[in-house]
């Protein structure tokens, strides 16, 4: 039965293109192969598949555009990086909770601003302040390669941080860094939603993006280890870069990262193998 990247049956008939899609996922899967590593020519692949040229140039779209393949004019197509793997719901600093699934990245940081001022309806409920009392805004975004990856608000009461160090931040320092040696506060747990959307003005002006392009938001709450909510904040990732990773368990993991290349069919008994 065909199946979509992710192991889902497909519907109805094969399309030709699909055909070549599995194959390219099923090459890059069965042989192990890593990102840079160049993939077979349209011309074999349509030989490898029985497909026309056509129908291969259509599988390599749909490939580049879920971030599986990258093309190089007059050179080849290859494998393309990894997306990266957040976890957004682990304690700790942003960046600490990112990573290649394997290790830690580096990123840059960026302090696009910082300001104090009255909250709206919504920070004054998620973090349990009465109307008129002041916060902090402070607003960052994380680059890697030079490239803009996440955009950042943080707000945060005056009365639990009432001193921030702008050259600080400004120098790439943790915020959460900060609050813990200025004020003795901890993050314990995080309260949040994941929300899949079209950036907004500020999100694609921060992050270099246009008005079609696909974000995930998340809108949380940061908690101390007394329960105290501590900050109200609002990350957003550029959809096509990352896959997040969420867990109630404690130990090693067991679910490997998706690559968009592995394989995660089930082959019936009787079945010849895909080798």
């Amino acid at each position: 039965m065909p199946v979509n990247q992710d192991g889902a049956p497909r519907a109805g008939r094969e399309l030709r293109y699909q055909r070549v899609y599995d194959l390219v996922t099923g090459l890059i899967a069965d042989q192990g192969l890593e990102a840079g590593a160049k993939l077979p020519s349209t011309a074999e692949l349509s030989a490898m598949a029985e497909v026309s040229v056509i129908s291969v140039r259509r599988a390599l779209d749909e490939l580049a555009h879920d971030g599986i393949i990258v093309r190089h004019q007059g050179v080849g197509t290859f494998v393309a990086q990894r997306r990266l793997v957040s976890q957004p719901g682990s304690p700790g600093t942003l960046l600490g909770t990112i990573s290649d699934g394997i290790s830690p990245v580096e990123f840059s940081t960026e302090l696009v601003g910082i300001a104090v001022g009255l909250p709206g309806p919504d920070h004054v409920r998620a973090l349990g302040i009465e109307s008129g009392q002041p916060v902090w805004e402070i607003a960052r975004v994380r680059s890697r390669g030079g490239v803009r990856a996440v955009a950042e608000l943080a707000t945060i009461p005056l009365s639990l941080a009432p001193a921030l160090d702008e050259d600080r931040l400004a120098a790439g320092e943790s915020l959460y860094g900060l609050i813990e040696e200025r004020a003795g506060i901890t993050e314990a747990y995080a309260e949040q939603f994941f929300q899949v959307d079209r950036p907004t003005a500020w999100e694609r002006e921060q992050l270099g993006i246009g008005a079609d392009d696909t974000v995930m938001r998340v809108r949380g709450v940061s908690y101390s280890d007394d329960d105290v909510p501590f900050d109200s904040y609002l990350q957003t990732y550029r959809a096509d870069d990352f896959v997040f990773y969420v867990s109630g368990k404690r130990g090693p993991r067991l679910l490997p990262p998706p690559t968009g290349a592995g394989r995660w069919d089930v082959r019936p008994f009787g079945a010849p193998s895909a080798d």
